[in-house]
């Protein structure tokens, strides 16, 4: 449904994205994880057909974006991170506005916008003004805006920013309603933990490079064991004494000693006693997304 080759983008000197290569199959929640200023935004541009790469193709549903873009932006909905609602309107006039734009009218639009409130959950609040709605509900409108010409393919940028977690799990319900209903493949960008984990496959991008893919479960497992962070006065030391002491690495940041290693709560007496009055704290749990991106970068995602 997405293939992407050898995708480079630069502005001037500076290098956006370096040769990213990943393909989405049709029916995925297909995940862009990664800092702000990891290369997301610049691949969601150009997957929506607002920029064309430097280098290398992109190609929805069997349009290339720099050489048809007409025929992508037929095959995509897009969702942006800031809305694009107008508060002054209600829900059913943002919608039949909408609409009008994709040359829809009577039965037909009537329908659709029928439809897409519906399977948002929207439908009983049609007559209420955007104003008056709250922040997830305002980000379902936008979705159900962007399927009114029946897309393939929905483009999803940083979606749940500026919701609370309740709404960011109805989001997570509704689009996999999508999904297993409507047969919409997503491709969304994010750089919240508790989203990309609900996706079936996940890219990490960090300065504009891939850094890993896979499934939420196979990027986890791929540490193993536990993760101990001992929070300490000097993590640098900290760090070099653990290493020297029993032989395995460490990575020290911000007031912060991680180790992976089996049988955490084993170490975890281990490190106390060797290093007394060094710890001042101790954390142990199993691996997580962060885990994986701060093993494979060094770097936090948030």
């Amino acid at each position: 449904m997405i293939h992407v080759r050898n995708l480079t983008h630069r502005y001037g000197d500076r290098v956006a994205l370096s040769n990213v290569n990943f393909d989405v199959a049709p029916g995925e929640i297909f995940g862009l994880l990664g800092p702000n200023g990891g290369g997301k935004s610049s691949l969601f541009r150009i997957l929506a057909t607002m920029m064309a790469p430097t280098e290398g193709s992109a190609e929805i549903n069997g349009h290339d974006v720099a050489s048809d873009p007409s025929g992508v932006r037929r095959s995509v909905g897009v969702v942006f991170q800031t809305q694009s609602l107008d508060k002054a309107l209600t829900v059913e006039e943002n919608l039949r506005a909408q609409g009008h734009l994709h040359g829809l009218s009577g039965v037909v639009l009537r329908d659709r916008m029928h439809h897409a409130m519906q399977i948002l959950g929207i439908d009983d609040r049609r007559k209420d003004l955007v104003e008056t709605l709250s922040g997830g509900l305002r980000r379902r409108v936008e979705i159900a805006k962007a399927l009114l010409h029946k897309p393939k393919v929905l483009l999803m940028d940083e979606a749940s920013t500026g919701l609370d977690p309740a709404a960011r799990r109805e989001l997570g319900h509704h689009m996999q309603l999508l999904r297993d209903q409507e047969g919409v493949t997503i491709l969304l960008t994010t750089h919240i933990l508790a989203e990309a984990e609900r996706c079936t496959r996940l890219l990490l991008l960090h300065q504009g490079h891939i850094v890993t893919q896979g499934t939420p479960a196979q990027l986890r497992a791929s540490i193993g064991g536990d993760v101990v962070v001992l929070e300490t006065s000097d993590a640098k030391a900290l760090a070099a004494d653990i290493q020297d002491r029993f032989g395995f690495s460490a990575t020290a940041r911000d007031g912060e000693v991680r180790v992976e290693i089996q049988s955490g709560h084993r170490f975890i007496a281990e490190v106390v006693e060797a290093f007394p009055g060094a710890i001042e704290s101790v954390g142990l749990h199993k691996p997580s997304l962060e885990d994986v991106f701060m093993r494979e970068t060094g770097a936090a995602i948030d």
